[in-house]
């Protein structure tokens, strides 16, 4: 109810307004009006003084317009009043008498500063202010979004935060256009102010002769007196909101008051003042102002440096206290040997040569592409890779790297700066000279060639990539390899929460009456250790749910959510128009496998003696070797029966080959043995 009224108060201000232009109002009435103008204005200055952030005041622009008609239709009516009735009322009779003192052409000059001041110093500067501030909050408007989004993949803020930084974004960008289309209603108010003025001058002198019968001087005296104290009345409030709108434009503050930040920023060098006042007292020593003017300001100003210099002094040192305290406080709390417990999920560590691709003043752009990998990792593989700490380490040779999941070392790698690494097609070329070493990522052959070998090893057909891309595709496959360790309880909860936004039915079907947070984190852990993408997770919860009635156990439960993901998984394997060519489990291992199934009451699993699995691995290398060495991509299809054992089987050795059953293959797959994995 409150709401509707302040609306309806709103509206019949405005209306009113409006109405002041076409009515003739008393005098009374109206010097109540005009002390309310001048309140309204004094109001506005101070808010605009106090307020911290532009946004806090972003209903200024139609207050500006508002509280500018509101003047002009003061300006028609007291100008009809002064013109018919010769009579202004008591406020404007004050001011003009005050300001003249009997003096007409005093009170003209007056008039004539204030207008000077407001038109040519506050309102030029404010409307050429205002221009600026929009045109660069307008072009800083895409960098500010690009900086939001490069936080939130950073994992640094959250969804919630990044919409309101966006939606602050947009109502800056509106404000500030705002502002420069109301910068022109204060420099319109101005030349109406002096329009005005003249107006009342010109129309009085005759009025008052032609129809009130005075004579020249006594209409000049009357009607110059109305006029500016008219005009006064008018342009003090017009000076205010001016005022008040080039403080609104050149803010920049820190977060606090206009007041706080010029005592911080302007007396925050004490040393400063003890110049100044030296200086002034030089004036006054060897001019001919003498030290009398001086002695006082010259006192001030050393006092107040050296107050300020004290209090600074005095700040320092309880800062340092309170620091050192704190870290006393840290060594004897137990919390200071729990933090030493924390581990970072994944780290990526550099020796001293390799700090340039760390270091964005050396060019470096390392962390940027560590924010796209983990877009891409996010895109491909569905899950959310927690931040990245990056730092350089001194017990690594110069130009080696290492990478770390959970504390652990899982991977190592060195890079030369200063060279290319050169990828073989096959065919090797004497021309192309370079440091032999392996590609990190994949193991393959490789080059480190210089600039001037970098276009002959492209000519060759050498896939050449620079040190930066190296490492950011080690990385990546890292992150991939390990995603499974990466995905915790916490990290599962997650994921879970963001589908139950769209399908909190699927959700509550399946959690925690079917199965519990732990049991999803397995399935979706044997998911991502066979680089299975789980981004699409409603479809994953949606196979638990059908099946997790019949058993519990997280290898079938898996088998179960593969066999729903087959068109996700040969679109993964295939490509279009392509036959899919794989090894086959032949009927002698298949039948070894089978037979060798215990089961216990956490489930089955694989009891295979060495020899066997020897004979099995043994065949298996041979294969994939023929595989690899025509160019082919090696895939082991077996049936859903023993699939998940045979993974298992092949697991520690060789745990890159893909294993498929025919039932997670769609049925227009084209499948073409090209090779048979058996035992006899």
């Amino acid at each position: 109810m409150g709401f509707r009224y302040k609306e309806l108060g709103t509206v019949l201000f405005v209306i009113s307004i409006v109405v002041m232009m076409v009515i003739p109002l008393p005098s009374e009435l109206l010097d109540l009006l005009l002390i309310l103008n001048i309140s309204l204005a004094l109001t506005i200055l101070l808010v605009s003084m106090y307020t911290k952030e532009v946004l806090d005041f972003s209903i200024f622009p139609t207050v500006l317009l508002i509280t500018t008609l509101f003047r002009l239709a003061l300006n028609v009516s007291t100008t009809r009043n002064i013109l018919s009735e010769g009579e202004g009322g008591k406020v404007i009779e004050t001011f003009g008498s005050f300001v003249v003192g009997g003096n007409q052409v005093v009170g003209f000059v007056v008039f004539l500063i204030l207008i000077i001041i407001q038109f040519i110093v506050i309102t030029k500067g404010s409307e050429r202010v205002a221009e600026v501030a929009a045109r660069f909050t307008l072009d800083a408007m895409p960098g500010k979004q690009m900086s939001i989004d490069a936080d939130l993949n950073a994992g640094m803020i959250t969804e919630a935060d990044a919409r309101a930084r966006r939606k602050k974004i947009e109502n800056e960008a509106d404000f500030y256009g705002s502002m420069d289309g109301a910068s022109k209603f204060v420099k319109g108010d101005a030349i109406a102010g002096i329009v005005i003025f003249i107006v009342n001058i010109i129309g009085g002198f005759i009025i008052g002769m032609l129809i009130h019968g005075m004579s020249f001087a006594e209409s000049a005296s009357r009607f110059t007196t109305m006029s500016v104290g008219d005009a006064l009345v008018s342009q003090i409030p017009a000076l205010l909101i001016s005022t008040a709108a080039g403080i609104i434009v050149t803010r920049n503050t820190s977060g606090e008051g206009l007041g706080e930040d010029i005592a911080k920023q302007m007396f925050g060098f004490p040393r400063l003042l003890y110049i100044v006042s030296g200086c002034i007292l030089l004036l006054g020593l060897f001019t001919p102002i003498g030290l009398l003017p001086v002695i006082p300001v010259v006192g001030i100003m050393a006092f107040a440096g050296w107050k300020l210099a004290s209090k600074q002094k005095n700040e320092l040192q309880e800062s340092a206290d309170m620091v050192e305290e704190q870290q006393i406080e840290e060594v004897r709390s137990p919390e200071s040997v729990v933090n030493l417990l924390q581990v970072d999920p994944i780290e990526f560590e550099f020796g001293y040569g390799l700090i340039p691709l760390a270091d964005v003043r050396q060019g470096g752009d390392l962390l940027d592409r560590v924010i796209m990998i983990r877009r891409q990792i996010a895109l491909e593989m569905g899950i959310v890779v927690p931040v990245i700490r990056i730092r350089d380490n001194i017990q690594l040779r110069p130009n080696e790297y290492m990478i770390k999941i959970k504390g652990n070392q899982v991977a190592k790698g060195e890079i030369m700066l200063d060279h290319y690494l050169a990828m073989s097609p096959g065919i090797e070329d004497d021309s192309v000279i370079g440091i032999e070493t392996v590609e990190p990522a994949f193991g393959l052959p490789a080059l480190w060639v210089t600039e001037e070998n970098k276009e002959i090893a492209e000519m060759s057909g050498y896939t050449v990539v620079d040190p930066p891309s190296v490492v950011a595709t080690h990385l990546t496959e890292v992150v991939k390899r390990h995603a499974h360790e990466l995905l915790g309880r916490q990290e599962t909860r997650a994921l879970i929460d963001n589908v139950r936004e769209t399908a909190p039915v699927l959700v509550d079907e399946l959690i925690p009456g079917a199965l519990s947070i732990g049991d999803v984190q397995k399935v979706l852990q044997k998911l991502l250790r066979e680089k299975v993408s789980i981004r699409n997770l409603p479809v994953i919860l949606e196979a638990l749910a059908d099946h997790a009635i019949y058993t519990k156990d997280p290898e079938v439960l898996t088998e179960y959510v593969r066999q729903a993901m087959s068109r996700q998984i040969t679109l993964q394997y295939t490509e279009p128009g392509q036959p899919l060519r794989v090894l086959t489990a032949g009927a002698g291992l298949e039948k070894a496998i089978s037979e060798r199934i215990e089961q216990s009451e956490q489930g089955s699993y694989l009891a295979m003696d060495p020899e066997t699995s020897q004979r099995i691995y043994q065949v298996m290398s041979s294969e994939v070797s023929k595989m690899v060495n025509s160019g082919q991509q090696p895939i082991l299809l077996s049936s859903p029966a023993i699939r998940m054992y045979l993974r298992q089987l092949l697991d520690r050795m060789m745990p890159d080959i893909p294993v498929l059953s025919y039932s997670e293959l769609e049925p227009h797959v084209e499948v073409q043995s090209v090779g048979m994995v058996n035992i006899s």
